[in-house]
């Protein structure tokens, strides 16, 4: 597998999943409120993961920013069928619930990318 191979993209993207989803997954239903449920190491692995992909040189920044961010809201989004499945009747936000979890992971891929934009620069100059 070579950088640019989208197989990288796909596991940086299960990876952030994983990160936020596993803790919001098993809080229990009155402390499952957003934002506030997604803040901690769940959302700073989304970062990482944003900003590792995008230093390494994985892709390009939309492409890469717009799928790493898009793990936060499928986190909800399982956890929103889950509670459907469970029988738990929610308050009934699950689009405000998708909303929020869309905006934490666009804000929180954004930095990320930022940063590994930064790092990608500077390993791409050549010592003059």
């Amino acid at each position: 597998m070579t950088r640019d191979s989208r197989i990288w993209r796909w596991i940086g993207f299960l990876i952030a999943f994983v990160g936020v989803g596993f803790p919001y997954w098993q809080l229990a239903p009155e402390l499952a409120g957003l934002p506030r449920a997604l803040y901690g190491p769940g959302l700073v692995a989304v970062g990482v993961v944003a900003m590792l992909l995008r230093a390494f040189g994985t892709g390009r920044f939309l492409p890469l920013w717009l799928l790493i961010a898009t793990a936060v809201p499928a986190a909800v989004l399982v956890r929103l069928g889950l509670n459907a499945f469970r029988g738990m009747e929610g308050p009934g936000m699950a689009v405000a619930d998708v909303a929020v979890g869309l905006v934490l992971g666009l804000a929180t891929a954004f930095i990320g990318m930022l940063v590994g934009s930064l790092f990608l620069l500077r390993s791409s100059r050549r010592p003059g």
